[in-house]
């Protein structure tokens, strides 16, 4: 199975890297990337480079948006191809789900060596300005970068798995995904927080925090770059319920990680259910 596995995301890796998705991704985040690590201290009437502390602060809400917005722009139209071409392809002596997991690895790949790029900048612009200090949570913000990236694959995999000549539907559904995930549901949970009794409105927001992966990697990034400074009264609850920091690394990182696990999953049961 390793074989036409990684053929498979050998050949979509090759694919993204030509796409000008891709390329327009990569240039965009590592000038914002670079943008943001240059600002320094302008708001507060200094000047220079940011240190890495900073720096992730800062760029946490970049990647929240613009990183989930892009897996599924590029999974979607990568995925999601002509009738002829997904015939062609899945005619192949080789299982769908192999395909797929393959496709999805390389775009993976991809779109991971096009973050590196804009961390990779910003790091070492930070590194000779301001030294190493902070650089764990610079390193675990590109982690969940990664984690994002994958999460978000792989729902594109799910809405692209409709059946080849669907993509314009597909894409359409993507921005619905991306809007209420990055959007819309915090916008609700907030409202529905504002309207129960505290106890009741903290417990609203602990779930909304741990079912959407968006929230679930903001939470856990800024825990592990500004620690608990950083958290309101709803977080402070989350540390609570999970008895320290450790806990809520722990259950925010299994949320995480079942929204991969199900997400691929799911597409693959969808693909092997789909008339090609």
């Amino acid at each position: 199975m390793s074989g036409p596995l990684l053929l498979c995301a050998r050949h979509e890796l090759t694919l993204a890297v030509r796409s000008r998705w891709t390329q327009i991704f990569a240039g965009v985040f590592g000038i914002l990337s670079l943008a943001v690590s240059g600002s320094g201290y302008v708001l507060s009437g200094g000047s220079g480079v940011q240190d890495f502390a900073r720096t992730s602060a800062s760029l946490i809400e970049l990647v929240l948006l613009l990183v989930p917005l892009t897996a599924l722009l590029v999974g979607v139209t990568s995925l999601a191809g002509e009738r002829g071409a997904a015939e062609l392809l899945y005619s192949q002596p080789v299982g769908r789900h192999t395909i797929l997991f393959g496709r999805l690895l390389g775009l993976f790949t991809a779109l991971l060596a096009a973050q590196a790029l804009g961390f990779g900048g910003a790091g070492l612009a930070i590194f000779s300005q301001s030294g190493g200090e902070g650089v764990g949570g610079f390193l675990l913000l590109m982690v969940g970068s990664a984690a994002l990236t994958a999460v978000f694959l792989g729902i594109a995999g799910v809405l692209a798995a409709g059946g080849p000549g669907r993509r314009s539907r597909a894409l359409a559904l993507g921005l619905v995904v991306w809007f209420v995930t990055a959007v819309l549901f915090d916008v609700v949970a907030l409202g529905a927080a504002s309207l129960l009794p505290s106890g009741a409105a903290s417990r609203v927001l602990i779930v909304a925090v741990v079912v959407n992966p968006t929230d679930a990697i903001r939470t856990a990034t800024l825990l592990g770059t500004e620690g608990t400074a950083a958290f309101g009264a709803a977080s402070l609850a989350l540390l609570r319920f999970t008895h320290g920091s450790a806990g809520a690394f722990g259950l925010l990182g299994a949320s995480v990680a079942l929204w991969i696990v199900a997400a691929a999953a799911v597409a693959a049961w969808r693909l092997s259910r789909t008339d090609l």
